[in-house]
């Protein structure tokens, strides 16, 4: 699994205003992946110490009315695991929630490289709204790099 570069205007596409945007790839050979595939097995669950740290996140930010990492609104839209589903194609698909300190997206493109492997990327764009947002973004930036390799490594397990 590898970094990549994100070009400037395609962070804007994915969010616009975004201060904060990463990706992360990984190539599969023999899965014949769809991006909502690629996205339910390497977000669908989440291995255990992760869902630790989501509890632990929930509890240390809830004084501050940030949003616990679950849907709680009736007519929730789809989701991938906690995250709402916002757009999708073959090819891609985008997650995301806006709240009061940040926005934030994550997509997931696969491509085919050749006849037997695929490239699957995970790309995070993060608009802060407040000093309250970067402050957060901050705490979370480690972690965040260590989640999203875990969970996209979890396709080429499946």
């Amino acid at each position: 699994m590898k970094p990549v570069e994100i070009p400037a205007e395609q962070t804007e596409t994915l969010l616009p205003g975004a201060q904060f945007a990463d990706a992360y790839a990984l190539t599969v050979a023999g899965q014949s992946l769809d991006a909502l595939t690629a996205a339910e097995r390497a977000f669908g669950t989440s291995p255990a110490w992760i869902r630790w740290l989501l509890r632990a996140r929930n509890v240390l930010v809830a004084p501050f009315g940030l949003k616990a990492g679950t849907l709680t609104i009736t007519a929730a839209p789809a989701t991938i695991g906690i995250f709402p589903l916002l757009a999708q194609s073959p090819g891609q698909i985008v997650m995301g929630l806006n709240d009061r300190h940040l926005d934030f997206r994550l997509r997931v493109d696969v491509r085919n490289i050749d006849a037997d492997r695929q490239s699957v990327t995970a790309t995070t764009a993060v608009k802060t709204h407040n000093l309250l947002g970067r402050i957060y973004l901050a705490t979370v930036l480690p972690f965040h790099r260590i989640i999203v390799r875990s969970m996209l490594a979890q396709i080429a397990r499946a």
